[in-house]
């Protein structure tokens, strides 16, 4: 039986507003690199403003947050979730 494998993205707050959408499936082949991911969700998203917001992004893999690992060393497993925070204003 071949099962479909996805990668959950979710986007926050002014990503979500330039995604569109609070947060989409990824249909992947296997595991992928948080690099290829991003350029995955880039190309989806070409012609909004995601691909710039998601340059300054906090990035968390499940509940760990990514820091300042190098993206094309980070590998995102299907089933895992990938979120996209934006810097937060506040005070």
């Amino acid at each position: 039986m071949n099962e479909t494998q996805v990668i959950r993205v979710r986007y926050w707050a002014a990503a979500r507003a330039a995604a569109g959408v609070p947060e989409e499936e990824i249909s992947v082949a296997g595991p992928l690199t948080l690099g290829e991911l991003l350029r995955t969700v880039t190309e989806r998203h070409a012609g909004t403003r995601l691909p710039e917001v998601v340059r300054i992004c906090s990035v968390l893999l499940g509940d760990r947050p990514v820091s300042t690992s190098d993206p094309a060393e980070v590998v995102v497993e299907p089933g895992q979730t990938v979120e996209f925070l934006p810097p937060f204003a506040g005070g």
